[in-house]
């Protein structure tokens, strides 16, 4: 295997790292966790329990991204950004069945800085999310969304250029 783990983060067992992956400062990778060939993971990333990142993935500082979330290929991931898994937290004392809600990021798509995507929605290959943004529903394939909540402003091809634009 050749990957790179800075000896700052911490990797638990039955994870899995895929070649030429770096992991860099204050990363916490859970169990159960699959990562790719060619990723990158920045400084203070959180990978939780059992999610899925395909290959060549880029995740910038600062993110989580919590168990019931898959990244297919090519996903670029903001600094900041989060993903949300529980559309009703409490704490157990509150709450005691807990479902897990499924988020799939498709091929190709891009999220900005700070943006949220809320649990239980698509992000369609090669779509990209805004900076700021709260994404409450799928993303279409290559749509372009911005706004609290997001909404389509355009469409963009796989380079990331806008090749249309949408009324506001």
């Amino acid at each position: 295997m050749s990957f790179f783990v800075h000896e700052s983060s911490y990797v638990d067992e039955d994870v899995v790292i895929g070649d030429e992956t770096k992991i860099w400062y204050f990363c916490h990778i859970q169990k159960g966790a699959r990562i790719g060939n060619k990723c990158t993971l920045g400084q203070n990333v959180n990978i939780g329990n059992n999610v899925v990142i395909g290959e060549s993935c880029q995740i910038q500082n600062n993110v989580s991204i919590y168990e019931g979330v898959t990244l297919e290929d090519g996903v670029f991931c903001g600094p900041s950004c989060v993903f949300t898994n529980d559309m009703v937290p409490r704490t157990t004392v509150f709450k005691q069945d807990w479902t897990c809600l499924k988020t799939n990021v498709g091929k190709g798509a891009s999220i900005g800085a700070n943006a949220t995507i809320v649990c239980g929605h698509n992000l369609g290959k090669f779509s990209m999310v805004a900076a700021g943004a709260v994404v409450t529903k799928d993303v279409p394939d290559y749509a372009l969304v911005a706004g609290v909540p997001a909404r389509i402003i355009g469409y963009v091809n796989q380079q990331g250029e806008i090749v249309k634009h949408c009324e506001a």
